[in-house]
């Protein structure tokens, strides 16, 4: 190699690999935003694959979601990582990866339901190609830690695809379940066949009044955090950002809403929503002195967009389906909170 040109090159890249994160951030925000993307809605006959790409979950754990998937009308694939185990994982990460880069690339496949969460798809999602996906658009179906794949498909693709209850969350028995069970697993159903779902949002003193909108994007709080800088960084310009978490101490939920602050991830927001947060108590006794809607209207008080607290998404029972990279309106008022999709 041209000495000059080997130099130029070292000095281009030592350059970007010391972008200060906000002017990284700045960067992928100005990136040309991918075309939003729907996939088709799900009809009476259409398959839904079942797979696991994060933690392990045997057949007879994810039954009950068959059965109710069949009952909707809808034909059921099982894929080779149920009942599959590599500790604590739905297989090796090699199994794991063939066996959603399959389902990615079936064109009889509509949709894809992954079986569980828990942790594992950020250890294969640079490996998985989108490609064939991207030719003929599916549904990915599930939360917590398949928020890396929502994040990762808005970044690259555009594609919506739909945060929900996955296999483990269904009940055994739908009509012996609770009233609100029942509504959120029908909420997948109305998610995945195009109606709109009806979000039950109790009135909070600490929402901000506003209207917005804008493609909706987010997910766990946590993992979106661990993403950052990442090829699955989600951008949030003139986005509705929904968040939750659980099993946090407030001290590490306010840490992470500073990194939202501190990267940009909230300054050009169009509305923000504030999910199901299951704080966790310090042992040491060592009170915070903050409560969750102090530590998120502290971070957004110098912007005027609209703030939902309280909505019902999250690791919760009150855990309705959202369909991320999808056009929404966002309207918060003294009677509560709006969300549905344009």
């Amino acid at each position: 190699m041209n000495r000059k040109h080997f130099l130029s090159s070292a000095m281009a890249f030592a350059t970007t690999t010391t972008l200060p994160f906000k002017e990284y951030y700045r960067t992928i925000e100005h990136e040309k935003e991918p075309a939003a993307i729907i996939p088709p809605y799900l009809k009476k006959g259409a398959v839904i694959g079942i797979t696991s790409p994060a933690g392990y979950i045997t057949v007879e754990e994810i039954q009950p979601a068959i059965n109710l998937l069949q009952s909707w009308g809808f034909n059921v694939r099982v894929g080779d990582t149920i009942s599959k185990r590599d500790f604590t994982f739905g297989g090796t990460d090699e199994q794991r990866t063939a066996d959603l880069q399959q389902m990615l690339n079936d064109p009889e496949i509509n949709a894809i339901l992954c079986a569980r969460g828990g942790y594992g798809a950020v250890r294969i999602v640079d490996n998985l190609k989108w490609e064939k996906f991207q030719q003929k658009p599916k549904w990915i179906i599930g939360f917590s830690d398949i928020t890396v794949l929502h994040a990762h498909i808005s970044r690259n693709t555009g594609i919506a695809s739909i945060h929900s209850k996955m296999c483990s969350g269904f009940p055994e028995d739908l009509v012996k379940a609770e009233p609100i069970q029942e509504a959120t697993v029908i909420s997948i159903k109305q998610a995945l066949t195009g109606e709109q779902i009806d979000y039950p949002v109790t009135p909070v003193i600490y929402n901000r009044k506003g209207k917005a909108s804008g493609r909706l994007v987010g997910g766990n709080l946590k993992t979106i955090e661990s993403l950052a800088g990442s090829d699955s960084d989600i951008r949030t310009n003139q986005k509705i950002l929904f968040v939750e978490d659980t099993g946090e101490y407030l001290y590490s939920i306010d840490r992470m809403f500073w990194n939202l602050k501190r990267s940009g991830k909230l300054a050009q927001l169009a509305g923000l929503i504030i999910g199901g947060f299951k704080i966790k108590m310090d042992e040491s006794n060592e009170d915070f002195g903050k409560t969750l809607y102090d530590i998120v209207l502290e971070k957004v008080k110098e912007y005027d967009y609209p703030v939902c607290f309280d909505f019902p998404v999250g690791h919760q029972k009150n855990n309705f389906a959202l369909k991320c990279g999808v056009e929404h309106i966002l309207e918060v008022t003294d009677n509560g909170c709006i969300l549905k999709d344009r």
